[in-house]
C-alpha cells in the first residue's frame, strides 16, 4: 500500500512575508512532503500590500525551494485544506501571547473538519520578535527592514515604494 502524501497548508496573511515566516516554512519542508502557504485576502485587517504583491513577494522568496507553492484564499481555511488534500494546518508561535489565539483556532478548525490536525512551529529564537505588524509600522516611517525580511521580499518593498512616490 503506498503512503499517503504529507501535504501541510501553511496559512495566513503574510502582509508582508517576514524572516519568521521563512524561518517556520523551512522547519515545515523538514517535517512534510509539500508545504503550500495560503495567503488570505483578510479585507478585515486592512493589509498595506495587495494579495498579488503578497502572493509574488512569497514566491520569489521561495522560489530556491522544491515542494512549496502559494496560493490566494479566501474562505475557510478546512475548506481550502480539502481542496489541495493538505491534511495538516501550519501555525507558527512567537510567544505565550499567540498561544491562546493559535490553541482556539486549532480546535475551531478541528471541530469543522476532525480529519485536519494542526501543528504548531516555533522559528528560530533570533526570528522570535519579527511580526508583519511590526514591519509594516517601520515601513510607515521608512525605518530599516532588511534584517527582518527575505532579500526577495525587500526589494519588491522598494520598488513598490519607489513607484508609489512617483
Amino acid at each position: 500500500m503506498p503512503t499517503r502524501k504529507k501535504i501541510a497548508l501553511y496559512p495566513g496573511t503574510f502582509d508582508p512575508i517576514t524572516n519568521g515566516h521563512f524561518d517556520v516554512i523551512e522547519r515545515a519542508l523538514g517535517l512534510f512532503d509539500e508545504v503550500i502557504i495560503a495567503v488570505a485576502v483578510s479585507q478585515d485587517k486592512k493589509p498595506m500590500f495587495t494579495l498579488n504583491e503578497r502572493i509574488e513577494m512569497i514566491n520569489r522568496a521561495i522560489a530556491h525551494l522544491e515542494n512549496v507553492s502559494v496560493v490566494g484564499f479566501d474562505n475557510l481555511t478546512v475548506e481550502l485544506a480539502k481542496t489541495h488534500n493538505a491534511t495538516i494546518l501550519i501555525r507558527g508561535l512567537r510567544a505565550v501571547s499567540d498561544f491562546e489565539y493559535e490553541l482556539q483556532l486549532g480546535y475551531l478548525n478541528n471541530s469543522l473538519d476532525d480529519t485536519i490536525e494542526t501543528v504548531y512551529l516555533m522559528p528560530k529564537l533570533q526570528h522570535a520578535f519579527i511580526s508583519s505588524s511590526i514591519v509594516r509600522n517601520l515601513l510607515k516611517f521608512n525605518a530599516k527592514t532588511e534584517h527582518l525580511l527575505p532579500s526577495e521580499v525587500q526589494n519588491i518593498i522598494g520598488s513598490i515604494k519607489s513607484c508609489t512616490l512617483q
